[in-house]
């Protein structure tokens, strides 16, 4: 299994952004990002294969999320990043990173249950 370790999680205003860092202790070809709001299930946010070039990479995104979420990695600190703009209440949760290797199939539905490593996790608080 892979180490994780989050970090960037915090307090913000509606429309405001953070940036979630997800440092890995070794490759993993699958990352992705989960959450968890208060009383629900975990959900997937998005994904990445990051064995695609920077240039012209391949992710996933809920619905809820896109156009507002930019998930992207960086190589030299083999991490992978969660940009959160135009943020609302009820993106509220605990953010997980999460990894998978190569030959899973159905990466790209973000089911959890395929990922086999994951983070300690990181508080999104979204408020007036």
């Amino acid at each position: 299994q892979v180490q994780l370790v989050e970090s960037g999680g915090g307090a913000a205003q509606p429309g405001g952004s953070l940036t979630l860092s997800c440092v890995r202790s070794a490759r993993a070809r699958y990352v992705a990002w989960f959450r968890q709001p208060p009383g629900k299930e975990r959900e997937g946010v998005a994904v990445i294969d990051t064995e695609f070039p920077l240039s012209y990479p391949l992710a996933y995104y809920a619905d809820s999320v896109k156009g507002r979420f930019t998930i992207s990695q960086d190589t030299a600190k083999n991490s992978v990043m969660l940009q959160m703009n135009s943020l609302k209440p009820e993106d509220t949760a605990i953010y997980y990173c999460a990894a998978a290797g190569g030959g899973v199939l159905g990466w790209s539905t973000m089911r959890p249950d395929l990922f086999d490593s994951w983070g300690q996790g990181t508080q999104v608080t979204v408020s007036t």
